[in-house]
């Protein structure tokens, strides 16, 4: 990567580096750790990806093995991009790493990334970031849940409000049939979800499944017992739209009034929060 600013730049194609420029030198200077980290991330998505259609025994352990040292790798790498933006927040070298990390960052970490004043705000580069942080600000703790009105599983016109802020917590899950992270994530909801419901704790799944028999089967399958709504519009669907959501599995929790209290919440975290809210 390189700035085009109006002077010469020497770039190396075997170090993927460059310099030239006192901006380009800098940023060249980068290069060489950032090319490494995204060498070694690209390697083990192939080990994975091999492993994964292998008929290897011991193939579960080798990819949770894998997955644990890619998720190892994805946070050393976001730590060292945001210490190179933090150290260039009076030049545009941020606009060159902030997508790369974006998905890794919470809602106050982003924004603290993207101060209006910043010299590299406006830059091209800075799109995405901009409309994640405004996707974010769609589904912020403190904000009341918005309605929205879909067709369930058998077909009946459906409202989130006759379930949200009706006097019980209530978890907004967005998953669909086809997203393997959310089959994945599906047990812990599951368990979750027998242990709390009894006291009122209700899930509303809304599917970004494009087609109804496949939704239908992974509800059935995955032991989905909450009700289930789908407009069966994939990505277009309103839900994404309403509440800003870029990937799944992805969750609102909402309090009794039907306020957003906490968003994302997967593996123990989920449960703990539960715990805090019930006592048990």
């Amino acid at each position: 990567m390189f700035f085009c600013d109006g002077t010469p730049v020497e770039v190396d194609l075997t170090g993927c580096t460059s310099k030239g420029s006192a901006l380009n030198t800098k940023l060249g200077g980068y290069m060489g750790k950032y090319n490494s980290y995204m060498s070694r991330m690209s390697d083990l998505g192939k080990q994975y990806s091999e492993i994964k259609g292998s008929t290897d025994q011991d193939k579960a352990a080798k990819m949770k093995a894998i997955e644990d040292e890619y998720d190892k790798l994805s946070n050393e790498f976001t730590i060292y991009a945001k210490s190179i933006v933090n150290d260039n927040k009076d030049n545009i070298i941020p606009a060159a790493f902030i997508n790369n990390i974006m998905y890794e960052l919470s809602y106050d970490e982003l924004k603290a990334l993207l101060p209006e004043t910043a010299p590299y705000y406006s830059h091209a580069q800075m799109r995405q970031p901009k409309a994640l942080l405004a996707s974010y600000e769609l589904r912020q703790p403190g904000t009341m849940f918005k309605d929205i009105t879909m067709n369930d599983d058998n077909g009946k016109e459906r409202k989130l409000s006759e379930w949200c802020g009706k006097g019980n917590y209530v978890m907004i899950d967005f998953w669909a049939s086809w997203c393997g992270p959310c089959r994945g994530e599906m047990p812990n909801v599951v368990a979750n979800y027998e242990k709390y419901h009894s006291k009122g704790f209700e899930i509303i799944g809304i599917s970004f499944d494009t087609k109804a028999e496949a939704w239908k089967a992974a509800i059935k399958s995955l032991g989905m017992k909450w009700p289930q709504l789908s407009d069966l519009k994939g990505w277009k669907s309103i839900g994404k739209d309403i509440y800003g959501i870029n990937s799944i599995p992805a969750s609102i929790l909402l309090d009794k009034e039907g306020k957003i209290i906490a968003v994302d919440l997967r593996g123990e975290k989920l449960g703990e929060k539960l715990k805090e809210l019930y006592g048990f």
